[in-house]
């Protein structure tokens, strides 16, 4: 009888333990990313290929999004277990600000770590004849898909500049790739374009057309504030792009959910930096990743899955 009850109990573990290697095995991990020819999605891309190679039982997918005022609802109804944002979006979302796309505080938020900064490219055609903020005035601009962190970007840089969208002459909400499209056929005379270095979707545009990189003089840049900082496009970041252009940069962020477990988070965080040279292959834009910077202005509570790695590695 004795014996009998020690294999019942015995079955009983090896049932649990084979139950927790199934759960294991099923650890959904959707990347939320942004537009196909941006610099998200081939993060993200490259994000879910280190996930399943690295973190145990992991079926980690990579979803393309209207990047991050999208990104941040969907976390917040529990439709993606990480994504990119935008500095500005995110504490806007952490605030509830409707206006930026949130009708609530989205209070399931938590962040991951600061990656590297978006920087506003503002490509107008030579054709166009602009060459300055002022020339806007009258043209045919895209801002970036509708209250995507693009287009509040182009909202808070315009603003500071003394322009509104009732100034030019046309304004287009459209993503990346769509905008390039446009400008290559004649239907609109510039693009803003709120990226990493080197985006796919210039360079494409760069390579048909003759551009002009618009400077964002440093006096606006300030006019705009946090979490806007001073920056430069460095010379030869995009075709017959001769000299450095002074512009602006916003801080992006990878961002989770509160109830996501801390180990898989702290796997995740740990995954990306022990392979920043596949992040790096898969967009330039990752060398801007820095792990002394992991912590730099994030705008929501860190999960403690991130904050573990990151005490682990001395990082303050």
């Amino acid at each position: 009888m004795k014996a009998r009850s020690m294999l019942a109990g015995l079955a009983a573990l090896a049932f649990a333990a084979t139950a927790s290697v199934s759960a294991r095995a099923d650890e959904f991990v959707t990347v939320l990313s942004g537009g196909t020819s941006g610099v998200y999605y081939p993060l993200g891309a490259a994000l879910a290929k280190i996930f399943g190679e690295k973190i145990p039982g992991a079926r980690p997918t990579v979803q393309a999004t209207k990047a991050s005022v999208e990104n941040l609802n969907l976390l917040q109804q529990g439709k993606g277990e990480i994504a990119f944002s935008l500095g500005d979006s995110l504490a806007a979302a952490w605030k509830g600000e409707e206006e930026a796309g949130f009708k609530k505080k989205l209070d399931k938020l938590r962040g991951v770590t600061a990656i590297y900064s978006n920087y506003i490219q503002i490509v107008a055609s030579k054709d166009s004849g602009i060459k300055t903020l002022a020339d806007l005035k009258g043209k045919r601009l895209s801002v970036g898909a509708p209250k995507s962190g693009t287009e509040l970007n182009a909202r808070a840089i315009l603003a500071a500049a003394g322009l509104s969208y009732s100034d030019l002459g046309k304004v287009e909400y459209l993503p990346f790739g769509e905008s390039v499209e446009l400008m290559k056929n004649r239907q609109l005379d510039a693009t803003l374009q709120s990226a990493g270095l080197g985006v796919s979707s210039i360079r494409d545009l760069a390579s048909s057309v003759d551009i002009t990189v618009v400077e964002i003089p440093q006096a606006v840049v300030d006019k705009a504030g946090a979490p806007f900082v001073a920056t430069e496009i460095p010379a030869g970041t995009y075709s017959k792009q001769d000299t450095p252009v002074p512009t602006a940069a916003v801080v992006n962020y990878l961002v989770t959910r509160a109830d996501l477990p801390d180990d898989l988070v702290y796997q995740m965080t740990k995954a990306i930096y022990e392979n920043l040279g596949e992040l790096q292959a898969a967009h330039s834009a990752a060398k801007g990743i820095k792990l002394e910077n992991a912590k730099l202005g994030m705008p929501v509570p860190l999960h403690p899955g991130a904050a573990k790695y990151f005490a682990e590695k001395g990082v303050k």
